[in-house]
């Protein structure tokens, strides 16, 4: 049973579950117990499957800002050394509500229950005060109170007196074309000063006389002889969003449908190649007067770290098979010609995976660690290899599936899969493989992250990375920035440059750089693959619960990804690390 302790003769347990197992100790079923804010309690009957996950119609009245409907998506997994569970509730329109809970295994002792209680003394008191404090905030935004159904009441357990729902990461759904409670920097414009107005619209007139592109501006004819086509449907927001928030404004107003482009991946193309002339020179040596800052979560912790991780690839592992091949391959692939096929996905995937594999020299007998599990396709083709493979993972959702696939090819005797930090690891390997994964370690931790790669290779061992990369100066410039891809997308994470890699490499490793081979434009095929799959399959995307701006964010997030790789600004790179030294320790 997972419930929350009684302190001080007070429990707070909007959701009680209970694992029940046969003599054999084998799962039979799941009990979901869930309390409402009136004292009264529900029980679903749940049958997960081998991941943990179940679904149920909602049948209960919980909170007094949603109606009985929708559905409930429960991630339910048998506790273990680490306990991890989610609770989402999709309505029309997408995910209203969405709430998790995540821990680490504790001896229930004397001494380890008095440590938990000095930690925590009044736990259940502080979150029954959050959750209230919540709810009152959101009367005051103005979100309607749904009545209680009448009819007879369910069972009631009033000696517990909880209130409300599991403390949620997302809003209540209001039913408004941009979900306002989910989506609240987009829903609503920025208030902006008219001088800050006037030198918005001066700044982006100017940018746009310099780039090749075609302007209609509040469905009049475009302005400009040749280019892709940017409609402004609404200027006066469009320009509040720039003046207040820069490039996150940008991204945002296109969320809100204030600008949109037939030809989008041609429109970001061409800024992608201007980006280092959109702002005027000397603005963009004040940049860190205007700029909006990194967010504290940027400092990727390890705390930071998994819930930046999780942000991303925890969203649903049905949403990545989606668009991806069946590989489950998220990074670039490598095509034996250009421009290519959509069937041509897999192929190009293994061909990429077998390249690290071979510059990393893996081969039956190696002790291989990959950082970076993914959807655990490169363990596999290592496994198949001969190698042993130890790999890790943030992410739970990943991690799950993983071991999953590991263990139908038959190679869970050769694959182990972990949920760890890179920090935490310990041991000596042959071979260190990591596929696109820098990109989420952020700057301030680079020198820690290629150390570890140093201490976790073994005399003469190779180090085989897949990296993306920007140009020098611009990752100088905005390595304190915080962006649009940050905030809606990849949390805590940063593109370095080359440059950057090899004075890691030089100052904080033994390692000697063997290998540098770039393929930036087979990524920008491998993004328009991914992006066309995905535009075909978005009645899917919404039927999993995600709303028509979560299509649009991702549909943004994709072409401009595509159109950094066609424009140059951005390279994928793969690079050998080898450690000179032929035996011995340190």
């Amino acid at each position: 049973m997972l419930a929350h302790a009684r302190v001080l003769g007070h429990v707070f347990n909007p959701l009680t579950v209970y694992w029940c197992h046969r003599a054999d100790s084998t799962l039979a079923c799941v009990v979901a117990e869930v309390h409402n804010t009136y004292g009264q309690r529900h029980r679903y009957l749940l049958h997960p499957d081998e991941s943990g996950a179940a679904h149920t119609a909602k049948e209960f009245h919980v909170s007094p800002f949603f109606p009985v409907d929708g559905a409930y998506r429960l991630r339910l997994p048998p506790p273990g050394e680490r306990l991890a569970l989610s609770v989402r509730l999709d309505r029309a329109g997408g995910p209203a509500f969405v709430a998790t809970v995540r821990g680490t295994a504790r001896r229930a002792d004397a001494a380890g229950l008095l440590r938990a209680w000095l930690r925590n003394p009044a736990s259940t008191l502080a979150v029954s005060a959050h959750i209230r404090w919540h709810g009152v905030r959101l009367w005051l935004r103005g979100l309607p109170v749904r009545p209680r159904p009448s009819g007879p009441a369910p069972q009631t357990h009033p000696r517990e007196g909880t209130e409300g729902n599991p403390v949620s990461t997302t809003h209540p759904h209001r039913p408004t074309p941009v979900d306002a409670a989910r989506w609240p920097d987009v829903a609503r414009v920025p208030a902006v000063s008219p001088a800050r107005a006037a030198t918005t619209r001066a700044l982006v007139r100017r940018a746009l006389r310099g780039l090749e592109l075609r302007v209609s501006t509040a469905g009049g004819p475009p302005a400009g002889a040749s280019g892709p086509l940017l409609e402004i449907a609404d200027p006066g927001a469009f320009h509040a969003r720039l003046g207040r928030h820069g490039l996150i404004g940008f991204g945002e107003s296109y969320l809100a449908r204030e600008w949109d482009s037939p030809e989008l991946v041609p429109l970001l193309t061409e800024l992608a190649v201007n980006a280092a002339t959109l702002v005027p020179g000397p603005l963009q040596r004040l940049r860190r007067l205007w700029a909006v800052r990194q967010p504290p979560a940027a400092r990727n912790t390890p705390d930071d770290a998994r819930r930046n991780i999780g942000h991303h690839y925890d969203l649903s592992n049905e949403l990545f098979a989606l668009f991806l091949d069946p590989t489950l391959s998220y990074s670039s692939a490598l095509f034996d010609a250009l421009p290519a096929a959509e069937d041509a996905l897999p192929a190009a995937q293994h061909r990429k995976i077998d390249r690290l594999l071979d510059l990393a020299r893996v081969g039956p007998g190696t002790r291989l660690l990959e950082i970076g599990t993914g959807w655990g396709e490169l363990a596999l083709r290592a496994a198949a290899r001969g190698a042993t493979v130890h790999t890790v993972t943030l992410s739970e959702e990943q991690l799950l599936l993983a071991r999953r696939r590991i263990a139908d090819a038959g190679h869970a005797g050769r694959v182990t899969v972990a949920l760890a930090d890179y920090r935490q690891l310990e041991g000596r390997y042959d071979a260190v493989v990591s596929v696109e994964m820098i990109e989420a370690v952020g700057a301030r931790h680079w020198p820690t992250y290629f150390r570890v790669l140093d201490r976790l290779t073994a005399p003469g061992g190779r180090v085989a990375l897949q990296a993306i990369v920007m140009p020098h100066d611009r990752m100088l410039a905005s390595r304190s920035t915080h962006t649009w891809v940050q905030k809606y997308v990849f949390p805590g994470g940063l593109l370095p440059s080359r440059e950057a890699l090899t004075a890691l490499t030089a100052r904080h490793t033994r390692l000697t750089p063997a290998r540098d081979d770039g393929f930036g434009a087979h990524y920008a095929e491998t993004l328009r693959l991914w992006r066309e799959r995905f535009a075909a399959r978005r009645a899917q995307v919404l039927a999993l619960g995600f709303d028509e701006t979560f299509l649009r964010m991702w549909t943004l997030y994709l072409a401009y990804s595509e159109a950094g790789f066609r424009s140059g600004y951005l390279d994928v790179r793969q690079l050998l690390l080898t450690d000179p030294r032929t035996g011995g320790t340190r």
